[in-house]
């Protein structure tokens, strides 16, 4: 009878505790976003939202001060663009082969290792890019000037964001029922077919929601593209924009902020910006886990 009161106690105060802990996580995301948007407003008192996100010349410190943050928002989707053309294909590919090709043995080996690409720290990969990708890229190709380009930043961004693309889609690959797998088998049709026609259409909203989260995982990464993208203040145009130096939005902060005076019109502009990533890597997470929900409810 003590032992069962025991346990009843024992389970009220985990599930409390849990409870908290959820709500607490809920707190500090709204804590997080009002501290943004204090800090941010003032920004909107002196430039208008127009001026801010459709400028073209951020240059904070010249005379009044520009604070155009295109050139910013554009730089950090060029990099992302081209870290998720890169990644998903290779992340899906990756998962496809572990879920349903890879013997069992290789697939033991082969999934911890994409995984620990989480554990590097980014400035080895801006070290790695600045130092050896980045220049050798620049020696072998004429079209590029630079060993420091939004491409690079992309091909860096491509290996810290596989990781996530990769587990989210093996693990939306094991949740497709068997009974789908081998009813198209018996009905005459390939492997490949199968995987193909089958198995990655019941796993759609999974693998949609990996492409999301490995799109929030890129725009959202700091060091490595501070390192290795140039930090040009310019607009990049078209493809050629990929082999030119850019500045993203979360080098700017992680560049000029400890030079930044404290209550000045750059400091809110430097808020202004990391209010917008917030909201897109909020927005994207919200709409990545919706999607699973949506997922999981559709396979159950």
């Amino acid at each position: 009878m003590l032992s069962k009161r025991i346990t009843r106690v024992s389970e009220w105060i985990i599930e409390r505790f849990i409870q908290i802990a959820g709500i607490l996580g809920i707190v500090l995301v709204l804590v997080i976003f009002f501290f943004l948007l204090r800090n941010a407003l003032p920004m909107f008192h002196e430039r208008t939202i127009a001026e801010v996100l459709t400028g073209t010349r951020w240059s904070p410190t010249h005379g009044e001060g520009h604070f155009g943050m295109a050139p910013l928002i554009l730089g950090s989707l060029y990099v992302t663009a081209g870290a998720l053309a890169l990644s998903i294909p290779l992340g899906l590919a990756t998962a496809i082969f572990i879920a349903e090709i890879a013997p069992r043995r290789v697939r033991e080996i082969l999934k911890p290792m994409v995984e620990m690409l989480a554990a590097i720290p980014s400035v080895v990969f801006g070290f790695i890019g600045m130092t050896i990708v980045g220049p050798w890229i620049a020696a072998n190709f004429d079209a590029i000037q630079v060993g420091q380009f939004a491409a690079l930043g992309s091909l860096m961004l491509c290996f810290m964001a596989l990781p996530t693309i990769v587990s989210i889609c093996e693990d939306a690959f094991h949740n497709v029922p068997r009974e789908i797998f081998n009813s198209s088998l018996a009905l005459g049709a390939t492997r490949w077919q199968t995987i193909r026609g089958a198995v990655i259409p019941a796993a759609r909203s999974g693998v949609i929601a990996a492409f999301l989260l490995g799109l929030g995982r890129a725009i959202g990464e700091t060091m490595t593209v501070l390192m290795v993208t140039g930090n040009a203040q310019v607009m990049p145009e078209g493809l050629e924009g990929f082999i030119r130096p850019v500045r993203t939005m979360t080098a700017t902060i992680a560049a000029e902020m400890g030079e930044t005076p404290h209550g000045s019109l750059h400091f809110h502009s430097l808020f202004t910006i990391g209010l917008i990533l917030f909201v897109i890597t909020f927005s994207v997470n919200t709409i990545a886990d919706i999607i699973i929900r949506r997922s999981e409810k559709d396979i159950a």
